[in-house]
């Protein structure tokens, strides 16, 4: 006996909806457009900001954010149209690649959408219009490069060119009033790369209190930490020894092993010996003519005393990136 199933097998989960052709099509349009003009009143130097009020139950969230950012407001938006969440990411692919432009992107893609829907209305093809797209982007890119201008041989335009850029990115965000303060700086930084791609090497440390005038550029390198006690507070033209070792080694590692002696001498002898090869590896490291040691990790006390003996500042736990930095500002 053969049954027959009306309407064929039901694969969708309970309370779960299809939509096919047109009114698909009409809600992946509908879903693009709103999210562009959800974020086209904060675009330009004229955009207004946004409070982001978070919903009832979202834990650590929970608070209140006043941005004009497209890609901040874009995160904070629950959103569940396929076709904005392809917007979404857009925005937040052009902001981790560029850092900037995460409303442009998401203002102009739902522009070319919203005439795209008038010629589907007109029953052209979606390949067709996709096309034409295509056509339109080999000819501004075209015409892009036509009107394009090399600079890079001119250091005062090359540098103006930057600071206009600069000062073009800065008029829509909280420092648009110190502008062309912030604009001197970051492009100063980036000019002293010269040509690195490795942006990491610049390095922003944030301080409590202050205006926003008061933000610097230093001329050499900020390596936050102490100098070991009873060693030089200030050297000029000193030889920089920047290392990755261990210099704890004069105290026994008691924590997951065990040692068996007969008699306190013996733990006396272990010690003894343990200081006696911290004492060669920093008679290694003074012999290199150094007058300035920064360790990554730890400098226990006997080695800095070690250290103070020998006239040699000494620089402890310094934190990896740091470490990297100054090695690359260095040359080593």
């Amino acid at each position: 006996m053969h049954r027959v199933l009306a309407g064929g097998p039901h694969i969708l989960k309970d309370n779960a909806t299809e939509d096919r052709g047109e009114n698909a099509r009409l809600q992946a349009f509908i879903g693009a457009i709103a999210i562009g003009d959800l974020v086209k009143s904060t675009l330009g130097p004229k955009g207004m900001d946004k409070i982001l009020q978070p919903m009832p139950g979202e834990g650590a969230r929970n608070s209140t954010t006043v941005t004009n950012d497209g890609a901040t407001i874009l995160k904070a938006v629950w959103i569940d149209n396929p076709a904005a969440k392809i917007l979404v990411d857009i925005s937040k692919t052009q902001d981790a690649e560029c850092g900037d432009g995460t409303t442009s992107v998401v203002v102009l893609a739902a522009e070319m959408l919203r005439n795209a829907q008038v010629l589907v209305e007109q029953k052209v093809h979606p390949q067709v219009i996709i096309k034409g797209y295509r056509l339109a982007l080999a000819a501004a890119r075209q015409k892009l490069e036509a009107l394009a201008m090399d600079h890079g041989s001119d250091t005062a335009a090359f540098r103006e060119d930057l600071l206009k850029i600069a000062m073009t990115t800065l008029s829509s965000k909280l420092l648009k009033h110190e502008k062309h303060h912030f604009a001197t700086l970051a492009v100063d930084a980036v000019l002293r790369l010269r040509g690195k791609p490795n942006l990491d090497y610049i390095q922003v440390l944030k301080k409590p209190g202050g205006s926003l005038k008061d933000a610097f550029l230093e001329e050499g390198f900020i390596l936050e930490k102490k100098i070991g006690v009873g060693q030089p507070n200030v050297l000029e033209d000193c030889k920089i020894l920047v290392a990755n070792c261990q210099m704890d080694t004069d105290k026994i590692k008691i924590y997951g092993a065990r040692v068996k002696v007969e008699s306190f001498e013996a733990v006396a002898e272990i010690e003894k010996a343990e200081k006696d090869k911290m004492k060669a590896k920093v008679e290694k490291i003074c012999k290199h003519g150094c007058n300035v040691f920064i360790n990554r990790q730890l400098i226990y006390n006997y080695p800095d005393q070690l250290f103070k003996e020998n006239k040699v500042m000494a620089i402890e736990h310094s934190d990896f990136d740091g470490s990297e930095r100054l090695a690359a500002v260095l040359g080593a």
